[in-house]
């Protein structure tokens, strides 16, 4: 069975949306290519509003599971 490659710019939001949950700062973005960066700042600034609101620990989990693919 073949496998399939995730899609990069859901992973980036993936990642980013885990960082800024976490609290962490949008400078240490890891990416350097320009569609995925920006993909990752987008999640980083849902975790952080998430964040905000108090969407921590399993809440904040079981919403990504629902919103993301």
């Amino acid at each position: 069975m073949k496998t399939h490659k995730r899609d990069p710019s859901v992973r980036a939001f993936k990642k980013g949306y885990q960082a800024g949950l976490n609290g962490k700062p949008k400078d240490g973005c890891p990416i350097m290519h320009e569609p995925e960066r920006q993909e990752w700042l987008r999640g980083w600034r849902e975790g952080r509003k998430d964040n905000w609101d108090g969407l921590t620990g399993v809440s904040g989990i079981s919403k990504m599971a629902k919103v993301l693919p």
